[in-house]
Formats: C-alpha cells, structure tokens, sequence
C-alpha cells in the first residue's frame, strides 16, 4: 500500500506523519519530529521559516532512503501569520510570530475605520490582537518598507507550499483567519481591504481543503532526486484539520482541540454572525469539506509551558508527568484564572504573572509548583465548561459530551477534570488529531474515502479513544461559582 504523508506543524515543534489505509483502518507512522521555536531578532519575534522548509525536506529524505513510495503531500500549521512575496518570487523578510508585540494598542485604531459589529458581520471572526488584519494594520503605520514591495500575501502552509511546488495559491480555512475573508461571500472581502487601504492583489486564488495545489516543483526533485509528488491543500489551519480527526459519528458533536491553544466548538455549514456571538468574542473559521467550525480560543496549554520554561530557568527541570503529579497533590479549589487574560499571551514569567493575577482579583496566590499547576489546569476545565455552555446556547443545542482530540488529551487529569466540571463525559483520542485529519483529507481528495463522514468512521476504528466520567460533582459546581466570581465571565 501506498504512503501519504502529513506535515503538522504545532507552534513548539513539527512532525511528519505517514498515514496509509489498510483492510478499513489507518495505520500511521511518526517519519521525522523536530523543534519550531521563534526566534527574538532586534525585539522582534519571528518565525524561523527557512528551517521549517528544511525540516520538510529531511522528512522527504528520509522516505527516500527507506524506500518509501509517497503518493502525496499535505501541510498544516497554525492561522494568521504570513509572508510576502516580492516581484521576483522570493519571500521578503522572515514572518512575524504572532505573540510579537508589534500589534498592541491597534485594535481601537481600526475599529475607528471599521465599527466591531461591521467586522464581524462580515467576516465572523473573532477580535483577536494577532489577527492577520491587525498585524497588517500595524505595518501599515509603522511604515514598514516590505509593504511597498509586496505583490502577494500567503499564509504560512500556503508559503511552505510555494516553497516546494512554486505554486501561488491560498487556502479557505486559514484564508478565515485572517479576519479579511467574507464569511457569506465567501471571498476575499475587497470593500473592507479598500476600507484599509491594502491592495486586493495582494490577495490571490483560494483553494479549498482536497484540491491539489500543484506537485514537488523541478527544483525541489533535482534537489532531492525525487519525482513530482502531487500536493494538495488540506484543511491547513491545523485545527481544521483537527476537526476532521474528530471519531464523531453524530451529526451534532462539541469538539475541544488541545494543545498550546484550546479550541472549543462544533461544526457547522453556515457561520454564526449573531450579536451574542460577537459579544462572546467567537469565532467561524473555514472547515473541510463545506463546514464552518463556529469555536472559542482558549489560551491552553501554553500557560503550562511557559510555566514550565519559568522553572526550568530557575534551576529546576520538571517533567510533564511530575508536574501533573504535584498538580494532583495540590488542595483543591484554592484559586483560579482567566486563561484567556492578556497577562498570559506573551511568553516569560507564567508563575509571576498567575500570582499577580489572584493579587488583583483578592484571591491567595498558589504557593509553589503543585499549586500553580494546580490553578491552571482547574481553571482551564472550569472555562472549558464556561465555553461550552454559551456554545450550546448560540445554537440551540445540547450536546451529550465531549469529544477531546490532540496533544493535551496525554494529560489525563486534565481529561478527568474537564469531564467533572462540564458534568458530561470526555472522549479522548486520537492524540494527533491535526495530522490524522490532514491525512483524510488527501484520502477523501484521492478518492480512498468518500467523505467526511467515512473518513471520521475509519478513525473511529482505526484509534483508541478513552471516555472520561464526571466526578464530585457538587465540589465542581461549588468551583465553578468561585471560578464565575475570581474571574468576573
């Protein structure tokens, strides 16, 4: 059988998965795993491009060298971010990582050219300080020179892409997080790029998640001595593709991807624009195969690793596993957070930043390690239920649990909390959602599976998935009045 291969790329490392499909399962094999870490140059966070494109490359060796007949290719990673490409068709400058700083204060300044009940109306999205319009905003003003020689914009799956196939082409899901894309149209939205006075051929084709988006370029096979291997656009904002991975067999399911980011929601084939949604700061982003994911960011699990980096540099080199140890150790309830308060964005001291949080909302700050885990994973399975109660109001549903896919679903307390404070079960799996659902993409666009509804079947059999009861249930909702009350939702 036939290998495909994905490219997963997190926002703190990147894999290459090979997939294939055997007798109605997947079978999948991790081929090349490396770090993707921004890099500080000049006060500015970057994304080390050049090094994610060659990380791709050595996963193709590798294939190549073990024989490996690969039959197509397929790219996610995170939204919003970008780069330019000049005249000549070379990038100009190394992309900005959205936790830089360049974007602050500039939300009012174009809610001042667009009203927040306009943008959101047309395009569905959530406001979010890193939005690709915001970061292009605030080039705009800071004068930035690789304006005036820009000629095309690409997210970064779609650049990684241009890379390999020469090809010039975006992509529906990650189109939508740039907060310039018509929700209803469905297109670019060229009266609002007017409205900011950024040039709508800067904007090209969108494909959507299943069409090929060209082959390995003659470039890219001499260097590699490899043949024309088709690449197709999956759905490349990796939580679109995680939302494909998701073993639903329902027609209405609630989702929660979890890793650095926590993204909760459901599916849906037409975006949410009510008021209520935008008060609530939701989001619709593009979704494979027709679908909108109507969603909530949550901060996640990078509160987690930049507490962790914190302790590593205080001398002490604590692993996953004991610091989930030392969380469950910990007494109950003590205090809580906002996980999505602007004091956890940028990276640095996490544990600080969580002490001056309870000292300004009149709580006790954790004292040490267990009890600063302790804090963010309860507060994280308290906001989660938060999440899923004002999803289930803006659509009128009830849903009978909780389908968990990712890496965070390896934290198995926090699976375990999240079924307690929600009062519904957990079902956890598979791990690597992103790339399992990058891989059925390529399958539904080859034909190896019908559709979304097959290709969520197939994975269903294909991996296990955990179910996670609720517990203690009176203690988790006494909790959640606390967690309404410290955070003031």
């Amino acid at each position: 059988m036939a290998d495909i291969l994905a490219y997963d790329l997190g926002a703190s490392s990147g894999r290459a998965l090979l997939g294939r499909l055997r007798g109605g399962r997947i079978e999948t094999e991790e081929l090349h795993r490396f770090p993707n870490d921004p890099v500080q140059v000049g006060g500015r966070l970057h994304w080390d491009i050049l090094r994610l494109l060659h990380e791709i490359k050595q996963a193709l060796l590798k294939a190549k060298q073990r024989g490996t007949d690969i039959q197509s290719i397929g790219i996610d990673s995170w939204g919003v971010d970008f780069g330019f490409i000049g005249s000549d068709g070379e990038l100009l400058g190394n992309p900005y990582h959205y936790r830089d700083g360049h974007t602050a204060g500039i939300m009012p300044r174009v809610f001042a050219e667009i009203p927040e009940a306009e943008l959101f109306a047309r395009t569905g999205i959530q406001f979010q300080p890193f939005n690709t319009i915001f970061q292009l905003y605030a080039m705009k003003q800071a004068n930035n020179p690789l304006l005036r020689e820009a000629r095309r914009i690409l997210m970064i799956p779609d650049l990684l892409r241009y890379f390999l196939t020469g090809e010039l082409h975006g992509e529906f899901t990650n189109a939508t997080t740039t907060q310039l894309y018509n929700a209803t149209a469905k297109a670019w939205d060229r009266e609002l790029l007017a409205k900011l006075d950024l040039p709508a051929d800067w904007f090209g084709p969108v494909l959507s998640p299943g069409d090929q988006a060209g082959t390995l370029s003659a470039a890219v096979t001499e260097e590699l001595g490899m043949p024309a291997i088709p690449v197709y656009a999956v759905a490349e904002h990796d939580t679109g593709s995680a939302v494909v991975a998701v073993p639903a067999l329902e027609e209405h399911f609630a989702y929660l991807s979890c890793g650095t980011w926590s993204l909760i929601g459901t599916e849906v084939t037409e975006p949410v624009l009510a008021d209520r949604a935008r008060e609530l700061n939701f989001t619709n982003e593009g979704g494979a195969c027709g679908t909108y994911r109507f969603l909530k960011n949550i901060m996640g699990l990078w509160i987690v690793n930049e507490s962790r980096r914190a302790w590593e540099r205080e001398g002490h080199a604590y692993s996953f596993p004991e610091l989930v140890g030392m969380a469950e150790a910990a007494p109950a309830f003590a205090s809580f957070i906002d996980p999505d308060d602007d004091l956890f964005m940028p990276p640095g001291d996490m544990p600080g930043r969580i002490a001056e949080y309870c000292r300004r909302t009149g709580q006790r700050p954790p004292a040490g390690v267990g009890e600063t885990m302790r804090c963010i994973l309860e507060s994280l399975a308290l906001k989660y239920r938060y999440a899923l109660e004002r999803i289930e109001e803006l659509t009128g549903r009830t849903y009978g649990g909780l389908y968990m896919v990712g890496g965070g679903i390896q934290n198995t307390l926090l699976c375990r909390w999240t079924a307690s404070a929600i009062g519904k079960p957990v079902w956890a799996g598979p791990a690597e959602g992103s790339a399992i659902g990058n891989l059925a993409v390529q399958w539904i666009a080859s034909g190896e599976l019908a559709d979304l509804r097959e290709a969520r079947r197939v994975i269903r059999d294909s991996f296990d998935v955990l179910t996670y009861e609720p517990a203690a249930a009176d203690a988790w909702e006494d909790a959640y009045g606390k967690f309404l009350r410290a955070t003031s939702l």
